[in-house]
């Protein structure tokens, strides 16, 4: 039978070993990572993603199921920039919708062509709405309106109540036709909504504005894509026009590798300013190897959440310091899909949209770069097909 004193002794001996072993246990999980493997496993990870079609190609997003109201951020954000209204300051918290900060204007020029809707494609009980829930109706000017709708020159501005009731509140007749008041000094650059009340007026007491292009109002690049009802909710295969990725330009998801790669030369990320090889000449590489036809074998997408390039142009062009995720466009200049988070052990990834804000100073078009996200976009595993779009340039 042991003593006291030997059973001490047993017992600090196996003390020792057990703190040893786990000494040597929490330096492993450290060095290689073990650690943070553990950690994602324990800690729930964000699972929403944009519904899919695999066509073969690549996955295609379920345009049919997709639109702005389900476009959540994930960070939150804040910038000021000039415009032709004076420093403009836009803010977003995590959970919002895009709908919710983003502009029109932020998609001109992209595959979207928001631009070219009407009202009554966009909101089917468009009769029940009022004037003011129109977003750009509250800076419209009545030489404005005679501009953007067709035929509203020539009617008598009496019929039309809240034009009658604009034009007496400026103590002018409305006993004649719009045309004929436009000439009044006292019209220029004064809103409807400066002398009416625009909660008071169904949108159908203007004539055919129901039936306008909102690109022909004018500053419609100003409005929230909540400002225009029921573009929020419009499925995405309901707008105008919608990218086309160039599915000549394809290849599978081979292998997924976490932060702890260095200096990846062989990319086929980066941005529009900076062409989309741009290497990784860093020690956090977070990338997806991919495998296909010829040289596409081996290239690497490069993690946006690690690797930061130069994006934007014009005066907005310096928001977030130049900067904004690695990635590719491979549906179009709306959005920007960066590679996101990188689960090694389970041999998958997320990807994330990107968005910017675009606005007309002076005249001028500029765009800041894609930094406004991240959005959940399409999660791959690997031996997932995946599209590259355009560019379909390869560094040797």
């Amino acid at each position: 039978m042991k003593s006291n004193k030997q059973t001490s002794f047993d017992t600090a001996r196996y003390l020792l070993l057990f703190g040893l072993l786990g000494s040597l246990f929490i330096h492993g999980f450290i060095k290689y990572g073990i650690l943070n493997q553990a950690i994602s496993f324990l800690i729930p990870q964000a699972t929403a993603q944009v519904p899919v079609i695999n066509n073969n190609t690549g996955f295609i997003p379920d345009w049919s199921n997709i639109n702005f109201r389900n476009m959540i951020i994930q960070e939150d954000g804040s910038i000021t920039y000039p415009s032709n209204r004076g420093n403009q300051t836009r803010t977003w918290q995590a959970g919002q919708s895009i709908a919710e900060f983003l502009e029109l204007g932020d998609f001109e020029e992209s595959d979207f062509k928001l631009e070219r809707l009407m009202l009554l494609q966009v909101n089917p009980n468009w009769k029940n709405l009022k004037l003011a829930d129109f977003d750009l109706l509250t800076w419209q000017t009545l030489p404005d309106l005679s501009n953007a709708i067709l035929g509203l020159k020539n009617r008598n501005a009496a019929t039309i109540p809240p034009i009658r009731d604009f034009l007496q509140k400026l103590g002018i007749s409305p006993n004649q036709t719009i045309a004929q008041v436009l000439n009044n000094p006292q019209l220029k650059d004064v809103p409807l909504a400066k002398h009416i009340n625009l909660n008071q007026y169904n949108i159908g007491s203007i004539p055919n504005i129901h039936n306008t292009p909102i690109e022909k109002f004018k500053d419609w690049q100003d409005s929230l894509i909540d400002g225009v009802p029921g573009l929020t909710d419009l499925p995405w295969n309901k707008l105008p026009n919608l990218p086309t990725a160039n599915t000549a330009f394809i290849g599978k998801v081979d292998v997924v590798l976490r932060d702890i790669e260095a200096n990846r030369v062989r990319s086929i990320s980066g941005s529009y300013q900076e062409g989309f090889n741009v290497p990784c000449r860093q020690n956090n590489c977070a990338h997806a190897e991919m495998a296909g036809v010829g040289k596409t074998t081996g290239v690497q997408w490069i993690s946006g959440k690690y690797q930061q390039v130069r994006g934007g142009f014009g005066v907005l062009g310096s928001l977030n310091g130049v900067k904004e995720p690695t990635g590719r466009h491979p549906f179009g200049s709306g959005f920007k899909q960066v590679i996101w988070d990188i689960n090694e052990p389970e041999g998958s990834m997320t990807t994330a949209m990107f968005f910017r804000v675009c606005k007309r100073i002076a005249f001028v078009r500029t765009c800041s770069p894609y930094f406004i996200g991240p959005v959940p976009f399409i999660n791959y595993r690997e031996k997932d097909p995946i599209i590259f779009g355009n560019p379909p340039s390869i560094v040797n």
